[in-house]
């Protein structure tokens, strides 16, 4: 399996350079020349095995320059006794017909971690084949991906982690996981600005010659911890497979039954990844986008058109509040038919107008694949209310988001069709608008907010978020975007 980038059709690496990469050199991002495809006998070979083993098999077709024990090695220790839930990504049923694929069982209590405890493990072996020196791995976060990336590199030898975030844009309790994190090679800043700012300055250090010459000279080379990396994103297919599987062995479904599944999203890499399972042979009947306020993906799904330049909403499900979709480029070229010059048009005109549009060719193909809707702030607390109430079931604001955008799928369109909704993070991370979704006052701070959230719903605050009280703030700064490559030679100093 080679790896080609969407910008450039002369790139050409191997599984491990475009994990170590993390970017190719033009800007691009790196994606499987071919996609390998599945019977349905091979499906359905996958229902009797649990998480890991689901797990070995799908990674093994991306992955081929890594033997079959270097992955089982991986995917052990990716997967193992930091997962709260044996199963690793349970299925919780609401009704019949409607499933939450729980994601946040993990050390950070984010669907991040079903990446980020893998992709360490995967990058180091890519360092050694490769022979790359030490690895700086460099990562915007809307919240979780930061957390999840700090306790995943911690004091892994050869890294180096540094993580940027909004300063305004992550929830309280996403700040403290952060800025308390723990580890000899780790590092965080705020940024005075929202996502975009971060994810932009980040991209800009990774193709700055000045930056990637001294980087060199030092024997330090830059890696991602974002979706942008494909190292992020594999692992991420694996959990559909998975959730198609546990809904036929719950009787949900008959093998072969199409599944729809409802991916509250802002980057685009999580329904990304259902989209290649299904492009593998997985039975899905439609991907449904669900966004909050800020519905630049919802927009662009129902009208071709990708405004960037909007107003920016800072709301309650943080980890969506994105206006640049990094993980549609990868999209984008298999739409084109991976036409790299298509794609390199559009993320020219991006770049510099704000905005593109795709050819209704590409649209339609878009359309087929895809449907989407939004959820703004009132009809995402009445979701987490309503949710509770019916079914004693407490979303996080951004699952809420996913459970509202189903609602408004089936209405729209009549298909009742079996659905799985990720469910991306703990209600506990996401305290206080969850409390007053369900009409209790919000009082004192993150941890007593956890504790009446606690005893008004006999759920238990995971111990990892509990922990984090009275532990020292490690890194309090805040810089101006402008000022990120500064930031990072201080970091690295």
């Amino acid at each position: 399996m080679r790896y080609i980038s969407t910008r450039d059709p002369e790139v050409n690496v191997s599984a491990a350079q475009a994990i170590v990469r993390g970017l190719s050199a033009e800007g691009g991002l790196f994606l499987p020349e071919n996609i390998p495809q599945l019977s349905q006998e091979e499906i359905q070979d996958l229902c009797p095995l649990g998480y890991v083993e689901r797990a070995e098999k799908i990674l093994s077709l991306y992955l081929t320059d890594f033997s079959a024990a270097e992955i089982a090695d991986c995917v052990r220790g990716a997967y193992g006794e930091q997962f709260a839930s044996e199963a690793i990504a349970p299925l919780a049923m609401l009704n019949d017909s409607t499933a939450l694929l729980e994601l946040f069982h993990g050390p950070t209590c984010a669907f991040k971690d079903m990446a980020l405890q893998l992709l360490p493990r995967l990058l180091s072996l890519s360092a050694k084949k490769t022979g790359a020196g030490e690895l700086v791995i460099l990562v915007a976060t809307s919240g979780d991906t930061g957390k999840a990336a700090l306790e995943g590199f911690k004091d892994v030898p050869g890294t180096r982690v540094l993580v940027f975030y909004p300063g305004e844009g992550v929830s309280p309790m996403q700040r403290l996981q952060m800025v308390t994190q723990e580890g000899g090679n780790v590092g965080v800043c705020a940024v005075k600005g929202n996502f975009d700012d971060a994810q932009t300055g980040v991209k800009q250090i990774f193709t700055d010659s000045a930056v990637l010459a001294d980087m060199t000279a030092r024997g330090l080379a830059f890696s991602s911890a974002n979706s942008i990396n494909w190292g992020r994103l594999v692992p991420q297919i694996v959990y559909y497979f998975s959730a198609y599987c546990d809904m036929v062995n719950s009787g949900a479904i008959a093998f072969g039954d199409k599944l729809n599944f409802v991916v509250p999203t802002g980057n685009f890499g999580n329904i990304l990844a259902a989209y290649y399972a299904e492009e593998m042979g997985l039975p899905i009947g439609k991907l449904i986008c669900a966004s909050n306020q800020n519905r630049v993906l919802t927009d662009f799904i129902q009208t071709g058109r990708y405004n960037a330049r909007r107003e920016f909403f800072t709301s309650i499900s943080p980890s969506m509040d994105i206006l640049i979709s990094s993980n549609l480029e990868r999209l984008l070229f298999l739409l084109s038919g991976s036409n790299a010059a298509v794609v390199s048009g559009l993320m020219a005109s991006l770049r510099n107008e704000g905005e593109y549009t795709v050819s209704p060719q590409m649209l339609a193909r878009l359309k087929e694949r895809f449907w989407a809707g939004a959820c703004d702030e009132e009809a995402t607390s009445q979701a987490i209310t309503s949710t509770w109430r019916q079914y004693s079931y407490l979303c996080d604001p951004h699952t809420a988001v996913g459970v509202d955008v189903l609602r408004q799928y089936r209405a729209a369109t009549g298909d009742t069709t079996p659905a799985v909704v990720d469910a991306t993070a703990s209600p506990f991370k996401f305290v206080e608008p969850v409390l007053n979704a369900i009409g209790l006052e919000a009082q004192g701070d993150e941890f007593a907010m956890a504790q009446s959230l606690a005893q008004a719903t006999a759920l238990c605050c995971p111990k990892q978020l509990l922990e984090l009280k009275g532990k020292p703030v490690r890194f309090p700064n805040m810089v101006e975007k402008a000022d990120m490559r500064s930031a990072v030679e201080e970091m690295l100093a």
